[in-house]
């Protein structure tokens, strides 16, 4: 089932429809800077530049549910991205992604594709979600899959396959 249209808040505060990513394969992550699997960052950006010309984008999430680990304001944030890792992909604002306050898309997500042993809990910061270009939810990673283990599986969906 596709993920429905909802709104999403930028890093920068600008509210955009989901649907604007319509046709695309997208990487959904939730993200901390102050986090163990942080220098994920590299991988994200890696893969977003590899494949975006062909119709895939990372998306990122800032999340401070686990740990403390996304202390930062928007500014920082962005900043923290932009200079230590050149993130180009879209951040978007610090979102719940558990608990009553979870954002809808996560909520979703969580229900589209457990964790493991059935759990739709988000354990930890840098969970994946691979999407299809028809918006259906493909896979879920954990935290410890690097985005260059995942290059087979997006490769194959900007193939059709």
């Amino acid at each position: 089932m596709p993920l429905p249209n909802l709104e999403l808040t930028t890093i920068t505060g600008d509210i955009i429809p989901l649907a604007d990513y319509r046709g695309q394969v997208l990487l959904v992550v939730n993200v901390a800077s102050k986090c163990g699997f942080t220098p994920q960052y590299e991988g994200l950006e890696a893969l977003h530049r590899r494949f975006h010309m062909r119709g895939f984008t990372v998306l990122g999430f800032p999340c401070d549910q686990f740990g403390h680990q996304e202390p930062g304001d928007a500014d920082e944030i962005q900043r923290f991205c932009s200079l230590t890792y050149d993130v180009t992909f879209p951040l978007f604002a610090k979102t719940d992604v558990n608990g009553p306050n979870a954002h809808p898309l996560w909520r979703e997500l969580k229900r589209a594709k457990r964790g493991l042993l059935g759990s739709r809990a988000i354990k930890w910061n840098f969970t994946k979600f691979l999407v299809d270009r028809d918006g259906t939810v493909r896979a879920r990673f954990a935290p410890n899959t690097t985005p260059a283990e995942l290059e087979p599986e997006v490769e194959a969906l900007l193939a059709g396959r």
